[in-house]
């Protein structure tokens, strides 16, 4: 069967990340002096042939350790939706 995950990788808190800042930044010089944070993260999604939805999270779980997220600076969830279409 497919499935369809989606990994969702952000900074950590504790991490400055320049993206969201630079974002931010013009946020302000446009006028949105209301807007006090901004983070930029990456949204992915993979479909893979797996004989079930636990099978397919333990795989695209280990497709993200290997080469989605960096654990020291980043998070990462994953969700495994419905077969794929």
């Amino acid at each position: 069967m497919r499935f369809t995950g989606v990994v969702t990788v952000n900074f950590k808190k504790s991490v400055l990340e320049p993206q969201g800042q630079a974002v931010l930044l013009s946020l302000k010089e446009t006028g949105h002096e209301n807007v006090s944070l901004v983070r930029v993260g990456k949204h992915i999604e993979v479909v893979i042939e797996a004989e079930n939805k636990e099978d397919a999270y333990d795989k695209i779980s280990k497709i993200a350790e290997e080469l989605l997220y960096n654990p020291v600076m980043e998070t990462c969830e994953i969700q495994i939706l419905n077969e794929a279409r």
